[in-house]
């Protein structure tokens, strides 16, 4: 019998309207229990087009907590260049966090949810990807910015409610 598998929501957004950004990004994507590579390389798992990503920019990283019998998810920064911005920590290079049931997520203009839906399966887990049209993230908490260049957080529209 075989046992459900976990599943990774996520949902991505980018600014510029009509971009290549997102040409690669699979519908759905299952994947083993090794490390998820994101990035603009032709070895990273989820491909984003960017010339500001780095070829493997960060990864969602599975494992078994101590005594668990689920699978949980940290995310670790890969790029010496940018920084991450994930639930208002900015992690620089090869710095990680454990992921939440929900997490925001942000780096290189790119804006990014990850939702995660618990399964029994121990081998592998499956990501489900949604574009989205409008921003996914109003406000961060921590500074998000690539060391090159320091990028102004733009403020929400008066009266949004966020």
């Amino acid at each position: 019998m075989e046992r459900p598998l976990t599943v990774l929501r996520v949902s991505l957004h980018h600014p510029t309207p009509g971009s290549a950004t997102f040409a690669y990004v699979p519908p759905q994507l299952e994947h083993d229990t090794s490390p998820l590579l994101v990035g603009r390389g032709p070895d990273a798992h989820l491909r984003l087009q960017l010339p500001r990503l780095s070829r493997q920019h960060l990864s969602l990283e599975p494992y078994l907590e101590k005594g668990g019998a689920r699978l949980a998810f940290s995310l670790k920064a890969l790029s010496r260049k940018g920084s991450v911005w994930v639930n208002g920590l900015t992690l620089r290079f090869l710095e990680q966090v454990p992921l939440r049931a929900v997490n925001r997520v942000a780096f290189s203009g790119i804006q990014m949810v990850v939702r995660i839906e618990g399964g029994t399966s121990l081998e592998a887990f499956v990501c489900c990807f949604h574009l989205s049209p409008s921003p996914l993230i109003y406000r961060l908490h921590a500074e998000e910015t690539d060391e090159r260049e320091s990028v102004p957080q733009e403020q929400p529209p008066p009266g949004s409610g966020q």
